[in-house]
């Protein structure tokens, strides 16, 4: 059945591959966290225990708004760890012994934050000049809590 939402399919095409890219950054950014929050050690264990699970369970909650968006504008979601791979401009941490101390995971997940927040506002800056105003709500609300993440997480090395 054909979608007629007011939005070409051309523009909300590429809204959803702009999305797509966003899931697959705030996937690797949720896999990254809750990897962290498995394997901290040190002194600052319980805080960052703590942190890196109530962060890691918001997002896993935004992950679904992000994909059902991609589905309302016409388009499949990614969902393949194949597919975040190839999508995500987050590198992925590997290796059950290669996993860095506390204030290496911190930067990352500060870093990693912040490539969501930048590729929010991709989405966001695409889905305006759409008038797109549901993804732009979304991408506004994301970047709200990604950039509230990375401040905290910075705070912690400062």
């Amino acid at each position: 059945m054909k979608i007629d939402i007011g939005i070409d399919d051309k523009k909300r095409k590429k809204i959803a591959d702009g999305l797509s890219h966003f899931l697959a950054d705030s996937y690797t950014l949720y896999l990254k966290t809750h990897n962290f929050h498995w394997n901290i050690t040190g002194p600052m264990f319980n805080s960052l225990h703590v942190m890196f699970e109530t962060q890691y369970t918001e997002q896993w909650t935004a992950l679904d708004d992000i994909a059902e968006r991609i589905r309302a504008l016409g388009h499949n979601a990614p969902g393949s760890y194949a597919e975040f791979v190839k999508l995500s401009s987050i590198k992925e941490e590997t290796g059950l012994t290669n996993v860095p101390e506390w204030r290496e995971m911190v930067a990352q997940l500060v870093s990693g934050n912040e490539a969501v927040c930048r590729t929010a506002r991709k989405v966001l800056k695409t889905a305006d000049e759409a008038g797109d105003d549901p993804t732009v709500d979304l991408m506004t609300q994301r970047l709200q809590t990604h950039e509230k993440y990375a401040w905290m997480l910075r705070s912690l090395l400062e």
